[in-house]
């Protein structure tokens, strides 16, 4: 461990469609965007937030043991929330997959989900869904810091993600304050640390911090010695580890653990939407990601997420889950728009 912690089926067509900007007429992505004419009229509709080749693999699969076909809309999580909240009731969707839970309860404020079956709740342990039980977690995905130690040494790394806000690690650490990865991240700032903790760490954030482009670009500057340290999710760093380690092989991973905001655990969600045209069937899809056969799909695949259902291990290379002791939030309660509020007020975005 890194640094200590370290049927008769019928053959869906299977059609992604890139997602319409929601800022568009509000039946772009309902009935009007390319492709909806070659899709069947019965096919479940999945507004995918989630990594495109993770959810492909899912969707292919529920497909070849269902018969159903899934259409997949593509987009951020940020972006296709607000478009199902400005759709409404009008929205064809059926489920809403994410990468980070704000997203979620973006859409839940709005009261645009429908329970999820309680047999699919019973999958997912209490710690990975919120207590409402309208949606589920269906991933999860840790925060590290990433560092080069040829430039700093482990005993010299910040004891708390907080620690980054203090003068001394002014131009040392790099981040993407503009991906809501690390949006989620600031969300549990400011869940455990308050309006007015975050609003300080936000401004440190703001004098101390390189800002890049997403979590890949922020390890490539800290293995090139760009920076000595940056925050990103773990998944990152274990994929290109896991091929030619081009961009992360002069990196090294640490783990804030004590419950410190620094050792946040991003759930990614799912949820089926209160008017979806295929209720049914979008409970099934859910279900089945959640089932052990989507968990191993996800454990066992490129992505070196974590499953959080059905009790499927995840790669023997990460770090356990439980041994991470990561900050105990109902990721229900996370704020997206008051941390892109607090964010845009530091200067961030």
């Amino acid at each position: 461990m890194p640094s200590r912690l370290p049927s008769s089926a019928r053959l869906r067509r299977f059609l992604v469609v890139p997602v319409v900007l929601a800022g568009l007429a509000l039946g772009g992505c309902a009935g009007g965007a390319a492709g909806d004419d070659a899709a069947d009229p019965d096919a479940l509709v999945v507004y995918n937030a989630q990594h495109e080749q993770l959810t492909e693999e899912w969707a292919d699969a529920f497909t070849a043991e269902t018969g159903i076909e899934v259409v997949l809309r593509n987009g951020d999580d940020s972006e296709l929330a607000n478009q199902l909240v400005q759709e409404g009731k009008a929205s064809k969707a059926d489920v809403f997959l994410t990468e980070n839970s704000p997203a979620m309860s973006l859409v839940e404020d709005a009261d645009l989900f429908a329970p999820v079956d309680e047999s699919t709740l019973a999958l997912v342990p209490e710690q990975f869904r919120p207590a409402s039980g309208l949606w589920t977690g269906i991933a999860a995905r840790s925060t590290v810091l990433v560092y080069n130690p040829e430039l700093i040494s482990e005993s010299e790394l910040p004891a708390s993600l907080l620690d980054l806000a203090d003068p001394e690690w002014k131009g040392k650490w790099g981040a993407a304050p503009a991906k809501a990865d690390f949006q989620a991240i600031v969300s549990a700032v400011l869940a455990t640390q308050g309006e007015d903790g975050a609003r300080d760490w936000l401004d440190g954030m703001a004098e101390n911090a390189v800002e890049y482009r997403n979590n890949i670009v922020t390890m490539k500057a800290v293995n090139a010695g760009e920076v000595p340290m940056g925050i990103i999710y773990h998944y990152y760093w274990f994929r290109d580890q896991d091929a030619a380690a081009e961009d992360s092989a002069d990196t090294k991973l640490h783990y804030f653990g004590n419950q410190d905001p620094g050792a946040f655990v991003s759930i990614s969600g799912g949820g089926v939407l209160k008017n979806a045209p295929h209720a049914d069937e979008a409970q099934q899809f859910l279900a089945f990601i959640a089932g052990e056969q989507g968990q191993k799909i996800l454990g066992e695949g490129y992505s070196f997420e974590y499953p959080v259902a059905s009790d499927v291990a995840a790669k023997p290379e990460l770090p356990p889950l439980s041994e991470l002791d990561a900050p105990v939030i109902d990721p229900s309660t996370l704020n997206g728009p008051a941390v892109v509020e607090l964010m845009t007020e530091a200067g961030l975005l």
